[in-house]
C-alpha cells in the first residue's frame, strides 16, 4: 500500500492502479517494474473513477441474471471508446448516439444549458424547467452523473425530469469537466474534495446556490442525489452542507471519507470503505438519505451501501424495518426503513438482489441502466419531498 500511495503522489496514475489490482488478486509485483517504472504506457492518464478494475465483461443487450467476473484490466482498455462492449456490463456508453430530446424532456418543459464559475473553477450544467412553472417556490433537485457520463446522458436514463414534471419540481445536472478527470468522474476520493468552500463541493453549492438566486427555489426543499462517482459525490455535499440539502440520494456510491486518496478509492470499491468512513464529517448532524445499491455490484462493493447506513444511524436514535418485495417481471429487493421517535422515515436502504452497478428501473435511452427495477427515480424523489429543512432530525 505504500508503495501505491509513492507512485500516485509521483503521479505513476497507471502503475499504482496495477499495483492495487495485484494486490487485490494476492499477486505479488515484480519489485524491480515498480522501482523503475517500467509498466507499458497506457496511452494517456488514466481516469479514477466508479469503474476502476470492473470485473464485468458487458454487451448492448440485456443484462444476464448473473454477472460473468473476468480478469481485471487496466483503464485505457476499460475506456477505449471504439470497442462495442460496456466496461460496466450494462447499457455502456461506447458509441452511443446523444439522447434525443424526448428523451430528456416531457413536451412543453424546458432543459437550458448554464455555467457558474468561481476561483475553484467552471462547471457547465443543464436546467430542467417543469411547465406549469410561473414563478412559485418549487423544489429544487441535484442531480450528479457517474463516470463517463454528462447531464444529457444522465436526464435520459434516469427520467428524473419526466417524475419532476408530474411533481413540479427543478432539476440542475452540474456536469464535469474532463480537465478535471479524463473521464469526467466527481472526485469524491480526493481529501479536498471532500471539504466545505474548497473544491468541487464549492462549485455544486454554487451551482445550486445560483439557481436558487435565478428562480424561485424554496429554500428548505433542495436535495442532490447521483450514480456511482456522482453518489460518493452527493454524499459529500449532505456531509459538508447539510444546511443546505434537506436530504440526499445514493446510488451505487460510497460514504463520504470512506477514501481520501487513490489507493484508498481503490479499496474502498472493491472491498468498502475505511475507518474513516465510520465519522460523520462537518458538525456531524446526518441528512435524510435514500440509499440504493445492487447486490451484484463488482465495482463498487454492495458493503459500502451497507456503511453509508451505519454512519447515519450511529447518531441518531431509529427503529428500522425491513419490506420484501419484487418488481413484476424483474427484481427482487429488501427495502429497509429506519424512522425515528415520531414514526418518520429519515434513512433508507433498498438493496435491489441480482443487480449490478446501474440505475434501477432506468430507460435503457441512457448509459449504465437497469430497467428491471425497482424504480429509484420515483422512489428518490419521493423521499426527498418527504422531507425539508424543517423537519430535519436535531
Amino acid at each position: 500500500m505504500r508503495e501505491a500511495t509513492r507512485l500516485t503522489r509521483a503521479g505513476q496514475l497507471a502503475e499504482a492502479t496495477l499495483l492495487l489490482q495485484r494486490m487485490l488478486r494476492g499477486e505479488s509485483p515484480p519489485d524491480a517494474t515498480w522501482r523503475t517504472g517500467r509498466i507499458a504506457p497506457a496511452g494517456r492518464q488514466p481516469p479514477i473513477l466508479d469503474a476502476v478494475a470492473n470485473t464485468i465483461e458487458g454487451t448492448d443487450g440485456p443484462r444476464p441474471a448473473r454477472a460473468t467476473p473476468v480478469r481485471p484490466r487496466m483503464f485505457g482498455e476499460l475506456f477505449d471508446r471504439t470497442r462495442q462492449r460496456s466496461p460496466l456490463g450494462l447499457r455502456g456508453v461506447s458509441r452511443r448516439a446523444p439522447p434525443s430530446t424526448p428523451d430528456m424532456v416531457p413536451e412543453g418543459a424546458r432543459f437550458i444549458e448554464g455555467t457558474y464559475s468561481i476561483s475553484a473553477g467552471s462547471r457547465a450544467y443543464r436546467l430542467f424547467i417543469p411547465s406549469r412553472y410561473q414563478g412559485q417556490p418549487l423544489p429544487l433537485v441535484v442531480m450528479l452523473h457517474g463516470c463517463t457520463q454528462s447531464p444529457e446522458d444522465f436526464a435520459a436514463g434516469t427520467r428524473m425530469n419526466f417524475i419532476a414534471e408530474e411533481q413540479t419540481c427543478f432539476v440542475v445536472y452540474p456536469a464535469q469537466h474532463g480537465q478535471a478527470n479524463q473521464a469526467k468522474c466527481w472526485n469524491w476520493f480526493r481529501k479536498a474534495d471532500q471539504q466545505r468552500g474548497r473544491g468541487e463541493p464549492s462549485l455544486i453549492a454554487g451551482i445550486t446556490r445560483q439557481i436558487m438566486r435565478d428562480y424561485s427555489v424554496d429554500p428548505k426543499r433542495v436535495y442532490v442525489g447521483g450514480l456511482s462517482a456522482g453518489a460518493a459525490a452527493a454524499a459529500v455535499m449532505g456531509a459538508t452542507y447539510n444546511d443546505v440539502y434537506a436530504a440526499i440520494g445514493i446510488h451505487s456510491g460510497l460514504a463520504c471519507g470512506a477514501a481520501i486518496d487513490l489507493p484508498s478509492a481503490f479499496v474502498a470499491m472493491r472491498q468498502g470503505g475505511g475507518s474513516d468512513a465510520n465519522a460523520i464529517p462537518g458538525d456531524g448532524t446526518p441528512v435524510p438519505t435514500i440509499v440504493f445499491h445492487g447486490d451484484r455490484d463488482v465495482t463498487v462493493h454492495p458493503s459500502n451501501g451497507d456503511q453509508i447506513l451505519e454512519q447515519l444511524v450511529k447518531t441518531t436514535s431509529t427503529e428500522k424495518k425491513a419490506h420484501r418485495g419484487r418488481v413484476p417481471g424483474g427484481h427482487a429487493y429488501t427495502r429497509t426503513i429506519h424512522t425515528d421517535a415520531s414514526g418518520r422515515g429519515i434513512f433508507e436502504h433498498w438493496n435491489i438482489h441480482g443487480a449490478g452497478h446501474a440505475w434501477s428501473g432506468g430507460s435503457p435511452a441512457g448509459s449504465y441502466t437497469d430497467p428491471r427495477g425497482p424504480d429509484a427515480t420515483r422512489e428518490m424523489l419521493r423521499f426527498f419531498l418527504e422531507h425539508s429543512l424543517s423537519n430535519q432530525p436535531g
